[in-house]
């Protein structure tokens, strides 16, 4: 991300009079269709091809009379001026100003991207959960969410336009805000010098209801006005914010909004978020010790660390989610982040063990963090205010448990292992391969980097997001090409060759069966940030270790998609021809009381041989929480003397016994 460090134009300030004058005789024509919005052809006007979206902005900006800053600066904040070739985001919003159709977007989901069929809790000592959230209809869905259908009542494009052409989608954008400077009193004014006046219709455009979220958004807003922002989108245009060190929030029109006051009073939460308490309920629904939910009291971290942070998205809209976490016959989660205005909701304390990760060792060593998403739909994308907003809850919560910033402690679901071999076919894929999570640890102040020369022995895996564009299938109909998209993921080969067949994993394909390509299938993928040992190296290609065999990707030096890093790794002890991988770290059967079940320690199918080396995460002693009924006063945590090191085995973590493996430092082989 680059700042310009461009100076504004010079120009007059005009009187506050003459913008009064200007916004009155805008608010008159904007009574009548304005279909000349979109920015005229490249070729004729002069525009080159890479600019196009900025004459976009500019155009819009002057038809609708909204200064261009503001326009540009609540792009950023929902796309970072991003096209996403006509995809629909998480909850139904498209193009750069993310106008939101979840009705369309939904009617346009596949069944294959729910891979929602294991057991949130993945504890095998009680009744498996298995549930599934029902998919709301456009009467449900909330007015934040059908926000392209009013901007096509205001232009006059048609809500095609709006979805697949940008120029369009940028007018689209203008006329909203426009609409709600008019609903406020306040004049309309294309003028950069007017930007302070526009801070009532930019938190109206966040679609909150609430005051303290619209508030956080339009701070974010006139943040990046200030700050100013330059990127080249995922289009390859070229996007430039001019900074604006002036621009000033006047926070008192916030009292026309109408909106009301969150309940903040319990959450857990940093100041520069915004923050309300849904409670989700710790209580009986029946006669049984184990019927009820839908989380389990804790002390944490007084009876046992909190090791992780996983991030979900939610398969369901923000109402639907929130009604489901406050039903104790459902699962809980700590936190929800809101894709259209990054709105936080906590709905248990954190010291408490929620239902949400499908293995648990992790559930009970673990925060989770849902993201709003109904679709059901991996060629998806999430909104910059949700980025954001997420980043800095992980942020402040690894601060608060000591947890490092890196892939194995700041969890995908997607990366959480299957408990029991039974298990793996059922773990859930989400976020999915387009999480930008190099943009997400940046935003934490954690970018990926080489942090070794070649001889380092690991490489961290970082391609560029926007240009990396795996080929997958799936995301609309089964087996077919998904649109390109830019992602974290990065394809692994069982040879130097893209006409090698994929990695296999035997977990996912007990039979033998070749991995895929499909969105869902990550036998043969690597994700950003995480962290291989090397295994050998040939022309532009890499090998790591991976799944117990060698995994290759091409990593030419001048586009590399994985970068130098030196660390520990375990590799099976001296006189082991190989080692068993385990998808927990549960205590020895000696560890357990009287009245305690002993849960298995059971390994997976997987084995790491001889010679062979893996990144070292967490170091930690055999634990398991029981808690098994609604009476806290039985819930025991029970502590083994067996030592367990997690390292980075596949796109999920797992784990090695102490007993069975060395540490020692990477090197190059």
């Amino acid at each position: 991300m680059h700042r310009s460090t461009r100076s504004r134009p010079l120009t007059p300030r005009r009187s506050r009079a003459a913008a009064r004058s200007a916004g009155t005789l805008a608010a008159a024509a904007l009574v009548l269709p304005l279909l000349g919005a979109a920015p005229p052809d490249s070729a004729a006007s002069g525009t080159s091809s890479s600019a196009r979206l900025q004459a976009a902005f500019a155009s819009a900006a002057a038809e609708y009379h909204v200064p261009p800053s503001v326009l540009l600066g609540v792009s950023y904040l929902q796309s970072r001026w991003d096209e996403h070739g006509g995809a629909p985001s998480v909850t139904g919003g498209y193009g750069p100003m993310h106008l939101t159709d979840a009705r369309t977007a939904l009617s346009r989901a596949a069944a294959a991207g729910g891979e929602a069929s294991g057991d949130p809790r993945g504890d095998d000592a009680r009744p498996a959960l298995h549930l599934s959230q029902p998919v709301p209809t456009d009467a449900q869905l909330p007015a934040r969410l059908k926000t392209l259908v009013r901007a096509a009542r205001l232009t006059g494009l048609s809500e095609q336009e709006l979805r697949s052409d940008p120029a369009a989608n940028v007018a689209g954008g203008a006329a909203l805000l426009a609409a709600a400077q008019r609903r406020l009193g306040k004049p309309l004014s294309a003028s950069d010098d007017d930007v302070d006046d526009w801070y009532g219709a930019v938190a109206a455009f966040s679609g909150a209801d609430d005051e303290a979220t619209a508030a956080t958004y339009a701070d974010d807003v006139f943040s990046v006005i200030r700050g100013g922002e330059r990127r080249t989108t995922d289009a390859g245009q070229r996007v430039t914010l001019s900074p604006d060190p002036d621009a000033r929030p006047r926070q008192a029109q916030l009292d026309k909004l109408g909106l009301r006051e969150a309940d903040s009073s319990q959450t857990e939460c940093p100041r520069t978020v915004s923050c309300e308490w849904v409670p989700a309920p710790y209580e009986k629904y029946g006669d049984k010790d184990g019927d009820y939910g839908n989380h389990d009291v804790a002390d944490r971290p007084r009876d046992q660390s909190v090791d992780y942070i996983v991030v979900h998205d939610t398969e369901g809209s923000w109402e639907t989610t929130l009604n489901l976490v406050q039903n104790p016959k459902y699962l809980g989660w700590h936190y929800t982040v809101r894709s259209s205005d990054g709105l936080i909701a906590q709905s248990m304390h954190t010291k408490d063990v929620g239902w949400h990760a499908g293995n648990w060792y992790v559930n009970a060593k673990s925060i989770g963090i849902e993201h709003e998403g109904f679709l059901a739909q991996p060629d998806s994308w999430y909104t910059e205010e949700m980025y954001r907003a997420s980043a800095r809850l992980v942020k402040y919560l690894a601060a608060k448990y000591d947890i490092p910033l890196n892939r194995q402690h700041i969890l995908g679901h997607d990366t959480v292992p299957g408990p029991v071999t039974s298990t793996i076919r059922g773990m859930h894929t989400d976020p999915g391969p387009y999480w930008d999570w190099a943009h997400y640890f940046a935003l934490m102040g954690h970018p990926f980097h080489r942090t070794a020369g070649p001889d380092g022995g690991l490489v961290t895996i970082d391609p560029e997001y926007a240009t990396n564009r795996p080929a997958f299938t799936g995301c609309e109909t089964a087996g077919e090409p998904c649109a390109p998209h830019g992602s974290s993921e990065v394809r692994l080969y069982s040879a130097p060759s893209k006409d090698a067949p994929l990695v296999k994993d035997i977990g996912l394909y007990p039979g033998g069966e070749p991995s895929t390509t499909g969105v869902n299938d990550m036998a043969s993928r690597a994700s950003t940030g995480q962290q291989y040992a090397v295994a050998g190296r040939e022309g532009n290609w890499t090998a790591i270790w991976f799944l117990g065999e060698k995994a290759w990707f091409p990593n030419p030096p001048g586009k590399p998609v994985a970068v130098s890093a030196r660390g520990l790794v375990v590799t099976p002890k001296a006189g082991a021809s190989e080692v068993p991988v385990y998808g927990r770290a549960y205590p020895e059967a000696a560890a357990y009381p009287k009245g305690v079940p002993v849960q298995s320690v059971s390994p997976l199918p997987y084995k790491i041989p001889a010679g062979q080396r893996y990144v070292v995460g967490e170091r930690t002693a055999g634990e398991y929480f029981w808690a098994t009924a609604f009476d806290t006063s039985t819930h025991k945590v029970i502590r083994g003397r067996d030592l367990y090191y997690e390292i980075q085995f596949a796109h999920r973590v797992a784990y090695v016994r102490a007993a069975d493996v060395r540490v020692e430092p990477s090197v190059t082989p």
